[in-house]
């Protein structure tokens, strides 16, 4: 959780959601930045946080960082348009 507060505090976030389904090893975890919107940057610098944190060989698990009033459908689209 440490990492996650540490690079949400880095781009002006907040976590205010952590979910952990520990059948499928899956997180989700909802970021809010209370002087603005989040942006797909601050997922992105979350996301990269988590993943240099922690050894995906060792760990094996899925996760998804996205913002308050915003699904992760949403997101992908959103994603998919910028691409």
């Amino acid at each position: 959780m440490k990492v996650l507060e540490q690079a949400a505090a880095q781009r002006g976030c907040e976590v205010v959601e952590l979910d952990f389904n520990d059948d499928d090893n899956v997180f989700e975890v909802t970021i809010d930045k209370p002087s603005a919107d989040v942006d797909i940057a601050d997922c992105e610098f979350v996301h990269r946080a988590v993943l240099a944190a922690f050894d995906r060989n060792i760990e094996d698990y899925s996760l998804t960082v996205s913002s308050l009033g915003i699904s992760a459908e949403e997101a992908d689209a959103l994603l998919r348009e910028q691409e």
